[in-house]
């Protein structure tokens, strides 16, 4: 305890108004900063985009089931699903540091790819689809969704 009287006063030593900032304190604040200036240049992750993903992919996949029955049954569901595809992929455009995500999103939806956009387009143009053709194209489009929900699950 009598050590930590004798020391000095660093306010003794300074003019009025003058803050004393120490070497090391001023290292730690550059530090922070850059650290901080390095995370923002990384993509958020966004629990919104992440959630929404994954409610599409389910509900994608059971409207793919439904491939085996006449499409001009189920035109409406697929007008109204491919609509939310499209909000999805309008969020995600406009997020920042997010281009791998919207080509991700730009592969699946697109009509002339084989994943949901392509099979959405063939089942138009066949009316029906063969079950084992659905479970195929499933896969692909489940591994698609899955893709998209990883990359953001593992964003900052």
């Amino acid at each position: 305890m009598n050590a930590l009287l004798r020391l000095p006063k660093l306010s003794s030593h300074l003019k009025e108004g003058q803050r004393f900032i120490s070497p090391l304190t001023k290292l730690i604040l550059i530090f922070a900063v850059f650290s901080l200036a390095g995370c923002i240049s990384v993509p958020i992750h966004d629990h919104y985009a992440y959630t929404q993903t994954i409610g599409l992919k389910v509900d994608s996949l059971k409207l793919m089931d439904l491939a085996i029955e006449d499409f001009s049954l189920h035109e409406a569901e697929v007008d109204d699903f491919l609509t939310r595809i499209e909000k999805a992929y309008e969020y995600e455009k406009v997020r920042p540091k997010n281009e791998i995500t919207v080509r991700l999103w730009e592969k699946l939806k697109d009509p002339d790819e084989n994943l949901f956009g392509g099979f959405i387009k063939r089942w138009k143009e066949k009316n029906k689809l063969g079950k084992t053709f659905v479970e195929d194209v499933k896969e692909l489009v489940s591994d698609a969704f899955d893709q998209i929900i990883e990359y953001e699950s593992g964003k900052k």
